[in-house]
């Protein structure tokens, strides 16, 4: 019997098992991590191209700093045009520099880069006035440190470096800014 069964078993075509399905794959949206946490983003200005902020008290004392008398540091500095190359040098070092490239990743470039270049333009007395928020307000929730802003300092003395300012001058407007340090930094 068992050659019997062995033959016929040779003899019959063997079934064939279907194939495995995949099992259907259910098409879903990526999750919005914004709307699920309730991050409400604000369109730019499609002028400035600045994100609004909620209104503010806007003065020149919110610089930080009196401006220097005269205008003698405005010329060491090239003038508006020469502030501006400055203040610009110094935030795109920021922006590559590994330590404290994470403080800017969120932040309105735009606004910062107006707003840096009228505050050095006011202190230096080049015919500017500063529109934008009181030091603490500003830097508030950032987390800024000491060493974040002895990053800054790093930068924005290389981008008066390459603009020729006279070393005496760089170091009278760092000590205008200097004492901002208690105001914008937290820990």
């Amino acid at each position: 019997m068992p050659l019997l069964l062995s033959l016929l078993l040779a003899a019959a075509p063997l079934a064939t098992l279907p194939e495995p399905q995949a099992a259907p794959v259910e098409e879903t949206a990526p999750v919005d991590w914004d709307r699920e946490f309730g991050v409400v983003r604000k369109e730019r200005d499609p002028v400035t191209g600045e994100i609004p902020l909620d209104p503010y008290p806007q003065s020149d004392a919110n610089a930080g700093a009196a401006p220097f008398k005269g205008e003698t540091m405005a010329r060491a500095f090239g003038g508006q045009a020469g502030i501006r190359k400055i203040t610009d040098r110094a935030l795109d070092f920021s922006l590559l520099d590994p330590r404290i490239e994470a403080i800017f990743a969120e932040h309105d470039m735009v606004r910062l880069r107006r707003t840096l270049f009228e505050q050095v333009c006011f202190i230096l007395s080049a015919g500017c006035h500063y529109s934008g928020r009181e030091m603490k307000v500003a830097h508030k929730s950032l987390g800024t440190t000491r060493a974040d802003l002895n990053a800054l300092v790093e930068h924005l003395q290389q981008a008066m470096r390459e603009a020729g300012v006279p070393f005496p001058a760089q170091n009278r407007l760092l000590a205008k800014l200097a004492p901002m340090d208690r105001t914008i930094t937290e820990r």
